[in-house]
């Protein structure tokens, strides 16, 4: 990979970070005014003007660099935020975003055409009396002086106690591609080392372009000379020439104070050591390089199992000891990958208060949109299928549930509805809960519909319970929309939601209340890479259950089974529990002796089997494409044995 194609990577990524800032703060604003919000808004705009002026992408910058001038006169005072104003500059955050795409995906951003936008946001400075900002007054007290031509020799310079000055020139290599950028990275080093009293040019000039390739700065710092020199030097750095500079004697300076500088000196040594020495602590790393790693961890973890069987079969006590070990620094690395494959829901979480702007606003109508629970963590793969059950299920909210101001009103309701998105931690499991306060979900219009649409008969529909009733949202081609607009009405929606979450192992279910709201929650494993199965047999053929859907095992006696319509049903524990017979995939077996009683959301059900091997953490491989879907699997997994052994999807198994 090319040195410009690392700095695109690293640029894309730091950019995503201010995009996904710049809009949250947005949203902010428009509920009124916050300064914080703005004083972060100007940040996020001049990072990202200044660093796609660096890289070269003209159109992005010109495009940052007029929303950048539009916030200097709000942040000024001179204007106020207005809601068409935040339509347009919400506009620009979209365009920034395809503008990252693009670059991501190895363009220059010049597809991305901002001259409209460009030029209703000079409209609006022109209507403000400004054709651009004009830059605040530093307070004096906070001014930093140009270098003088003489290094180190300006009277404005003040007297540090930060340790001795020193005047420093950096020239970067003729050849550097991006001058500013490594410029400004060995600026960053320095910073950390002490204190820069002066700079020529300044860092802005630099940010902003105006850069031929050499700094000169003073700076005062207790690292000495070496470690500045080496904070500053690095790959495209040219020379770095550094030299003390005398300070001026203080005249009420004395002999005694003379003697008490070097020692003040020297009792402040410890912390500047501490300094020379402070280490990178965070590193971007490229996902697929997680996801390699994460793969040979999984095949330790199946050869674990492997050496652990061989070492029970020879019965060799050294051989157990040294297996013992490597189980041990196993586990710790995959308890390791693990953690640093978990990231907070907040990554996606934040992107949903524009979704809920939005789509409010398109419908007219009032919403408060509440987050709680980002913090909870939960494992990159099914982080990656829950942007879009969690975007339908947000814009259902908003759209189905939440009604309009004058209903609410009339209903006896705050005009501005709300809707909260929540998650935590239950054992094992992640929960998600999206609850609206709207009108609920009206049974009778989902019967009427299903009813129009030939998914059911008249006379079956009176008889469907309110469970049966909202099972039928979750149907291809199903919706409850009058009309079709570009938010819904087309059919496509919480089928998607369904198929989504159940390909990660998760479920979802819906309570309502008519007149009151609406709570989806969604049950997620933290990772589907590896988990805890209980081994069984039947037949002779081995079946992994996982334990997360087993409630308990117990015994099981033929005379207690009964026949009801087309299944069997057993009693236990007081609790009719319908039979699951696993015959068509591994054959029918007399000499079933134990049930395994697993759940579905609120659904329970047994399975019988011959035996029960023991609990096993396994990884589970999910099946080729040339197999498909396979009804009732999730997927297989291979013991230590070397036998390959399907793991069981009770989800899918109930249906």
């Amino acid at each position: 990979m090319s040195e410009f194609e690392q700095y695109r990577s690293l640029f894309v990524a730091e950019s995503r970070e201010n995009h996904e800032n710049l809009v949250n703060f947005l949203l902010e604003l428009e509920k009124g005014t916050d300064q914080n919000a703005i004083d972060e808004i100007f940040r996020s705009i001049h990072t990202l003007k200044g660093s796609s002026a660096s890289m070269g992408f003209a159109d992005m910058e010109r495009l940052c660099h007029t929303m950048e001038d539009v916030f200097q006169l709000i942040r000024n005072g001179s204007a106020v935020m207005t809601k068409d104003l935040s339509n347009t500059l919400l506009s620009c955050t979209d365009l920034i975003e395809e503008m990252l795409d693009d670059i991501e995906a190895g363009g220059d951003s010049s597809s991305k055409n901002p001259d409209k936008l460009v030029g209703e946001l000079k409209s609006w400075l022109g209507q403000h009396g400004a054709a651009g900002p004009e830059k605040p007054k530093a307070p004096a007290a906070q001014k930093i002086p140009d270098a003088p031509e003489e290094c180190g020799q300006s009277p404005e310079i003040p007297t540090s106690d930060a340790g001795p000055e020193y005047c420093m020139t950096i020239v970067v290599a003729p050849d550097c591609m991006m001058k500013d950028v490594r410029a400004l990275i060995a600026i960053q080093n320095l910073e950390a080392l002490g204190t820069i009293h002066t700079m020529q040019p300044s860092k802005e000039a630099i940010d902003e372009g105006k850069f031929d390739g050499t700094v000169n700065l003073t700076m005062a710092s207790e690292a000495g000379e070496e470690a500045l020199k080496t904070a500053a030097l690095g790959t495209e750095i040219a020379s770095v020439d550094i030299r003390q500079t005398e300070a001026p004697a203080a005249p009420q300076a004395t002999e005694a104070a003379a003697v008490k500088k070097p020692q003040e000196a020297e009792k402040k040594q410890p912390p500047a050591s501490a300094d020379k020495n402070r280490e990178i602590k965070n590193l971007r790393v490229d996902i697929t390089q997680l996801d390699h790693i994460m793969n040979l961890v999984e095949d330790l973890v199946i050869n674990r199992g492997r050496l652990k069987q061989i070492a029970e079969e020879h019965k060799i006590k050294e051989m157990d000891e040294a297996i013992s070990m490597v189980e041990r620094s196993v586990s710790e690395l995959q308890s390791l990958m693990m953690t640093i494959r978990m990231i907070p829901l907040s990554h996606i979480f934040n992107r949903l208060p524009r979704v809920v702007r939005d789509v409010a606003q398109y419908d007219h109508k009032e919403v408060e949109f509440i987050m709680e629970g980002g913090e909870t963590e939960l494992d990159r793969s099914v982080m990656d299928g829950l942007n879009d059950p969690l975007l339908h299920l947000i814009r259902n909210a908003v759209n189905h549930g939440i009604e309009a101001p004058e209903v609410r009103e009339k209903a006896g309701k705050a005009r501005k509805g709300t809707v909260r998105l929540s998650a935590h931690r239950d054992r094992d499991n992640v929960i998600i809960e999206l609850t609206d306060d709207g009108a609920g979900i009206n049974i009778e219009k989902v019967k009427k519909k299903a009813v129009e649409k030939g998914m059911i008969a008249a006379d079956a529909a009176a008889t469907l319970s309110t469970e049966q009733a909202i099972d039928l949202l979750f149907q291809p081609g199903f919706s409850t929309a009058d009309k079709i607009t570009d938010i819904s009405g087309r059919g496509v929606g919480l089928d998607v939601v369904k198929r989504s979450i159940e390909s990660l192992k998760g479920t979802i279910k819906v309570d309502t209340v008519p007149g009151k709201g609406s709570t989806f929650e969604l049950l997620l494993p933290p990772t589907m890479a590896i988990v805890d199965v209980m081994i069984v047999r039947i037949c002779n053929r081995r079946l992994a259950i996982p334990i997360s859907s087993i409630v308990e095992v117990a015994n099981f006696k033929k005379d207690g089974m009964h026949r009801i319509g087309k299944g069997d049903v057993t009693m236990l524990r007081d609790e009719v529990l319908q039979i699951l017979w696993l015959n068509e995939m591994v054959g029918s077996s007399d000499r079933c002796e134990i049930l395994i009683v697993v759940q579905y959301q609120k659904r329970k059900c047994c399975i019988p089997v011959d035996a029960v091997e023991g609990k096993q953490e396994v990884v589970v491989k999910p099946l080729s494409n040339f197999i498909g879907t396979t009804k009732g699997i999730s997927g297989v997994t291979i013991l230590g044995d070397g036998d390959v052994v399907p793991v069981l999807d009770i989800n899918t198994m109930q249906e």
